[in-house]
């Protein structure tokens, strides 16, 4: 159920040898996405329960979700690089029926990231799921 941009990153991972590499892989990801408004990191957008500090700001046109989403944290600022490809682009009622932990799991990241880390991932995709279902509600 992962976007073509998913697939793209598993596609990636599967070229690299070892997890320094994709590592690296996520942190430029990370550097390559297009830097979040500073007007929209704002307590309504701050996601709770990570180390660093985390904003996301959905974006939901004609039922399609995609976000906005920033960190102080290179490596964060990575995976949200890698949320946004799993989730951008997605019709809103379809968000919830991803399976991430799944589909990061294919990624080897469940693997290897910090258990502070996992506990941001998470924190960050509950979000995500708490935004879609809303605006499916709606």
């Amino acid at each position: 159920m992962a976007s073509a941009a998913f697939e793209d990153i598993v596609e990636d991972f599967e070229f690299l040898e070892d997890w320094e590499d994709r590592y690296r892989y996520v942190i430029d990801y990370g550097k390559a996405m297009e830097a979040m408004d500073e007007a929209l990191k704002v307590p309504s957008t701050k996601v709770h329960g990570c180390a660093s500090q985390v904003w996301l700001h959905p974006k939901i046109e004609h039922g399609v979700f995609a976000f906005d989403g920033d960190s102080d944290a290179i490596i964060v600022r990575g995976l949200i690089a890698v949320l946004r490809a799993l989730y951008s682009g997605l019709p809103v009622g379809d968000v919830g029926k991803v399976d991430a932990k799944s589909e990061l799991g294919r990624l080897g990241l469940t693997d290897h990231l910090s258990a502070q880390r996992s506990n941001g991932v998470r924190s960050m995709i509950e979000r995500i799921h708490h935004v879609a279902a809303e605006a499916s509600n709606d």
